[in-house]
C-alpha cells in the first residue's frame, strides 16, 4: 500500500492544505498525484461544507450553508496508462469517519443531516418543508443515534457520495449546453433547475491561480450525477464495492469525496445522508478499451459491497402518482416516491415525532426506496421500506395504538426568510 497520498489537516480549511483538491469538474485541473494500475492507497476526504456546519442545537448554519464551496473533492489522481475509452476499476477497500478523537469537525465522532431551505437548494419535499432543519448524529462504532431524533439507533451504510473521472472538453461543453438550456426554461425559479458554472468560490487544485476565474467560468458544478459518475449518492457503495468508470481524458483523473456515515435511498432531504469527513482505502486498475468492449459509453457500473447491516423485518409504505390536491399524473415515479415518503412521515408522526424529525430520519437511516410498478397506467407506484429494528419500540400497527415517544429537544429549525 502506498499510504495516504491525500492527507488532510483537520485544523486547516480545505484551501490551506498541503495538497489542494477541487470543487468543480474541468479537464484542465491537473492531477494532485499519480498512481499505477494495481496500486492501493488511502485518501482523506473533507466533509462537503468544509466545517461550516456545527455540532449544536441550531439550524442557522444549514440555512446559511455556503453552497458555492461544495463539494471539496480529494484528487484528481492520475492513473498511469489510462486513456479515453478505457474503464477504470475502483475497489473500495475501506471507508470510515476521520480516525481521530471527537473534535470540532463532522466525522470526528459525529455527523449531521439537514433539510435545506427553499432559497438554498430545497429538498425532495421542498413544498411541504420549505425551511431549514438539522439533526446531529453521534457515532458509536458502526451505530448512529441523535439527541434530535430520540429512540432510534442504527448501523450506518458508510459510503462516498461522489466518485468520478474528469470530463473531456467536449463532454464538459455538452453538460453546460444542456443544463443551460434547462435553466433558460425558467431562469428565475427558486430553487433553480440546475447550477451553471460559478467562478466565485471555485477551487481548482494545482491550476495556476491566474487561471481560476477563466476555468471556473467553464467548469461544471459537482452537485448532480453525470456520465462521469459524480454525485450519485448511492448508499450501497460501501466497503467491498467494485466500480467501473468510463475514462474520458488521459490519466482518467479520478476524484472522490462527500462521505456519508449512512443514508436512505434518495438522500431525500438534500443534505440527506449523515455528512462527515473521513478516509477511503482504494485499489485501482484498468480495462484497456473497456468502454467499447462492454458498451459503457457513459455512466458507471457497480458491484456493491456486502458489508450492509442485515435487516430481516421492514414496515413499508406506498405512494402513487397523484398529487396532494388530487391531480392525476401519468406514471410520474418522482411524484409516487414523494407520496410514499409523505405516507411514512404521516405514520411516524402518530408516534410523537414531529414531521421534520421523521423526514430527517428517513434521509439518514438505511431505508430502501423502490419503483414497484411503472407500467400500470396511469399510476406509477413507489414504495419505501423502513427497517423496524432501528426503533427502540415496536413500530408496527396494533390494537393498543402507537407508542408515544418523548420528542426531546426536537430538530432545530431556521426559517427561510424568503418564504416563511
Amino acid at each position: 500500500m502506498l499510504g495516504n497520498i491525500f492527507p488532510l489537516d483537520s485544523a486547516k480549511p480545505f484551501t490551506d492544505q498541503e495538497k489542494i483538491g477541487h470543487n468543480r469538474y474541468h479537464p484542465e485541473i491537473p492531477p494532485v498525484d499519480s498512481v499505477k494500475p494495481g496500486d492501493t492507497f488511502r485518501v482523506d476526504s473533507r466533509e462537503w461544507f468544509d466545517g461550516a456546519i456545527k455540532n449544536d442545537d441550531s439550524a442557522e448554519d444549514i440555512l446559511n450553508a455556503p453552497m458555492k464551496i461544495v463539494h471539496g473533492l480529494s484528487g484528481p489522481f492520475r492513473i498511469e496508462g489510462a486513456e479515453p475509452g478505457d474503464l477504470l476499476i475502483v475497489d473500495i477497500l475501506d471507508v470510515g469517519p476521520i480516525p481521530q478523537e471527537q473534535g470540532p469537525l463532522a466525522g470526528q465522532g459525529w455527523g449531521y443531516t439537514g433539510i435545506f431551505a427553499r432559497s438554498n437548494g430545497g429538498s425532495f419535499l421542498v413544498d411541504q418543508f420549505p425551511d431549514a432543519y438539522k439533526a446531529v448524529w453521534d457515532f458509536h462504532g458502526p451505530w448512529a443515534s441523535s439527541r434530535h431524533i430520540p429512540e432510534v439507533r442504527f448501523e450506518g451504510l458508510t459510503h462516498p457520495g461522489i466518485m468520478a473521472t474528469a470530463p473531456s472538453a467536449e463532454m464538459l461543453a455538452k453538460w453546460n449546453k444542456r443544463e443551460g438550456a434547462l435553466i433558460a426554461t425558467d431562469p428565475d425559479r427558486v430553487p433553480p433547475l440546475a447550477l451553471p458554472p460559478e467562478p466565485d468560490k471555485a477551487v481548482l487544485g494545482g491550476l495556476p491561480r491566474s487561471e481560476w476565474d477563466r476555468v471556473g467560468g467553464e467548469a461544471a458544478r459537482t452537485a448532480p450525477p453525470r456520465e462521469n459518475g459524480g454525485n450519485q449518492d448511492i448508499k450501497n457503495l460501501t466497503k467491498g464495492t467494485r466500480a467501473f468508470y468510463p475514462v474520458y481524458v488521459d490519466g482518467a483523473n479520478f476524484s472522490v469525496g462527500d462521505l456519508h456515515f449512512s443514508q436512505g435511498d434518495g438522500e431525500i432531504t438534500f443534505c440527506g445522508g449523515i455528512e462527515m469527513g473521513g478516509f477511503m482505502d482504494i485499489h485501482v486498475d484498468l480495462i484497456k478499451g473497456g468502454m467499447e468492449t462492454y458498451g459503457v459509453s457513459e455512466n458507471a457500473i457497480f458491484m456493491p459491497g456486502r458489508q450492509d447491516p442485515q435487516f430481516s423485518e421492514w414496515i413499508s409504505f406506498s405512494g402513487t402518482s397523484v398529487t396532494l390536491d388530487g391531480e392525476q399524473r401519468y406514471l410520474d415515479s418522482h411524484l409516487s416516491y414523494q407520496r410514499a415518503i409523505l405516507h411514512a412521515i404521516e405514520y411516524l408522526s402518530k408516534f410523537g415525532y414531529s414531521k421534520e424529525q421523521a423526514y430527517l430520519l428517513l434521509g439518514a437511516a438505511p431505508i430502501e426506496g423502490r419503483l414497484s410498478s411503472v407500467v400500470d397506467i396511469p399510476n406509477s407506484c413507489s414504495t419505501v421500506y423502513i427497517p423496524t429494528a432501528i426503533f427502540d419500540f415496536d413500530i408496527r400497527p396494533s390494537a393498543a395504538g402507537p407508542h408515544q415517544i418523548d420528542p426531546g429537544i426536537g430538530a432545530p429549525k431556521a426559517a427561510d426568510p424568503m418564504f416563511s
